[in-house]
């Protein structure tokens, strides 16, 4: 896990590598270990290390291969380098380092722009080709991994996080319109490849993307799985597809121990970590550390789920730790969270997860982390219902139980110069929801959720909030092995039980029965959904502001609206409307964007 950044110069003048310089410097907290710079002439790379496999000097980056012919800056964790390593070893190559970058590099060597499909692991990739006078960039199959990229007529520069491309200079810093409609409809989330700022994109997930040196380009998705029933499996009932389902996250969970330091877990007392930490026991892991959070109550809601927690760590034996934040210490929490956000991100847990991420790093260098089960299992529950209607049903399904807001609400919310002029959002989920390779309506929502929402929600608030302070974070559940099973698992299995029914029945057979059938829960943050004191007055000076006003993005009398009564206004599944807009104004004015 690092931070990488680069300039590719497509005119035949030299990459600015001052520019360069200043991106990676601005990367600094997500590689504490080292950093490094090179230069090609018409490209550049910049790097920020934590050090996680080969410790030594010889996993440095950029790292060079002349032998091959290429140069690589690389952000992540490839699970199956070993594997990799012996059958390039068989096919008569020779490493000098024990580190997985490096076997990136084989791997293109070997299989050019097809080499991402031979990876196992989260990954943002910047390989220089230097025969061919290539940059070829890549992101792994879910989005784990961040890469974003802005463009100028003759020049690319790419970095992990949007604020590293801003320190680079020269960005068009205006809102993009379409992006607006997304984040005020869907929770925050502005899905790939749009970003709020016009003059910045992020690669969508599964992608390899190819730049000449002469400025050609071309994207090629090696990754797309279908969610639809096998005719192989049909003579699988439930029980099979328990053990299905149980022995692949068992692979995911071992994968993720590929470390030369030690790996935690980030435990909720829910499901789905609790299930990571019972198989880590199971394995024979009987040093494990835990860490959760917990806040003070607010709005009669409870801020804290100690209970199941201290339950696990019991059972299993682990080294736990707790975290008790209290609100005082939670208002300077959320500023530095807003700092750390590569966009502004509303869910209320991002705090908690900052705050965790924090003392987690004084302990160990990596942890794992139950995310993206919700989406891969069907655990929200907004997803029950599409058990019950069709696949042409499934656009207004979504949109009546998921959209913060109609597109005619918009009217009421932003100045007319910020109005998109149609309604994008609900173009997109329908396409999406209605595209080929879904079986059934809920097949279509989990295909979604997966893959276009997931990867700018849950997925970006770990990476962030973990690397705000050198914290690898691994999440099993988006093993891609896995996440392509339960995509042919009949949804029917994955509904059963009020969501996560195939999970459940799993996990009847190594959890305590307390931990399955409880009602959901998450790092709850009452304080970020029932704003009062200080948090309120954050939110209010913020949207008051002259930097705000000077904008003039939202609608004064909406922002009146909300600041007099800045708890009745919510989204269908529970969201403060105020802290959306009071996050996104807070964000750009932390990042100087005017």
């Amino acid at each position: 896990m690092c931070g990488i950044s680069g300039e590719a110069r497509l005119g035949g003048e030299p990459a600015d590598t001052e520019a360069v310089g200043r991106m990676t410097e601005a990367l600094r907290t997500r590689g504490p270990d080292g950093s490094g710079c090179w230069n090609d002439g018409w490209v550049a790379l910049g790097h920020r290390r934590l050090s996680i496999i080969d410790l030594s000097e010889s996993g440095a980056q950029p790292m060079v291969a002349e032998r091959w012919g290429a140069a690589i800056t690389f952000n992540g964790c490839i699970y199956n380098y070993q594997e990799l390593r012996t059958d390039l070893r068989a096919a008569g190559y020779r490493f000098r380092s024990t580190s997985d970058t490096e076997v990136i590099l084989a791997a293109y060597h070997r299989w050019g722009e097809h080499f991402a499909d031979h990876l196992v692991g989260m990954f943002a990739v910047a390989i220089v080709d230097r025969a061919r006078r290539r940059l070829v960039l890549a992101r792994d199959r879910l989005g784990i991994k961040p890469l974003y990229v802005s463009e100028t007529p003759g020049r690319v520069r790419f970095a992990s996080t949007l604020p590293a491309l801003l320190a680079g200079g020269d960005v068009d810093t205006g809102i993009d319109t379409v992006a607006l409609h997304h984040y005020l409809s869907w929770h925050t989330i502005v899905p790939a490849p749009r970003t709020l700022l016009k003059g910045v994109r992020k690669l969508p997930p599964a992608t390899v993307r190819v730049i000449e040196s002469d400025g050609r380009r071309r994207d090629h998705v090696y990754w797309s799985p279908e969610y639809v029933r096998d005719p192989a499996d049909d003579g699988m009932d439930g029980r099979d597809w328990q053990e299905a389902i149980g022995g692949a996250l068992r692979t995911a969970v071992e994968r993720r121990l590929v470390a030369d330091v030690p790996v935690g877990v980030l435990l909720s007392g829910g499901l789905d970590s609790s299930l990571i930490v019972a198989l880590l026991a199971e394995a024979g892991r009987s040093d494990l550390q835990t860490f959760s959070i917990g806040f003070e109550a607010a709005g009669g809601e409870q801020g804290d789920e100690f209970r199941y927690s201290d339950l696990v760590a019991r059972t299993y034996g682990t080294d736990h730790h707790r975290l008790r934040v209290t609100d005082a210490e939670l208002m300077p929490a959320v500023e530095r969270a807003v700092t750390a956000m590569a966009e502004p991100m509303g869910s209320h847990d991002v705090v908690a997860f900052h705050l965790l991420a924090q003392q987690v790093s004084q302990h160990v260098k990596v942890a794992q982390s139950g995310q993206g089960a919700d989406e891969v299992f069907a655990g929200y529950g907004y997803h029950q219902p599409f058990a019950d209607v069709t696949r042409a049903g499934a656009p207004g399904l979504f949109a009546a139980t998921f959209f913060d807001r109609g597109h005619s609400e918009m009217t009421q919310v932003v100045q007319p110069e910020y109005l998109c002029d149609h309604d994008a959002t609900a173009a997109l989920a329908g396409g999406h929801l209605l595209a080929p390779g879904a079986e059934t309506a809920l097949d279509a929502a989990l295909r979604l959720d997966t893959h276009l929402l997931m990867p700018d929600d849950p997925v970006k608030r770990v990476d962030n909030m973990s690397m705000a302070f050198g914290l690898e974070v691994r999440v099993p559940f988006l093993d891609q092995d896995l996440v392509a099973l339960a995509a042919t698992c009949p949804p029917g299995l994955k509904a059963a039980h009020g969501g996560k029914g195939v999970l459940k029945d799993f996990a009847r057979t190594v959890l305590p029965a307390g931990l399955i059938d409880r009602p959901k829960g998450y790092f709850p943050v009452p304080a970020l959904r029932h704003l009062r004191g200080p948090l309120l007055e954050l939110v209010g000076d913020a949207l008051y502001s002259p930097a705000a006003k000077n904008r003039g993005l939202f609608r004064p009398e909406y922002v009146d609206l909300l600041l007099r009564q800045p708890n009745e206004h919510r989204t269908p599944v529970g969201y403060n409307k105020l802290w959306q807009l009071g996050l996104l104004e807070l964000w750009l004015q932390n990042h100087d964007i005017k």
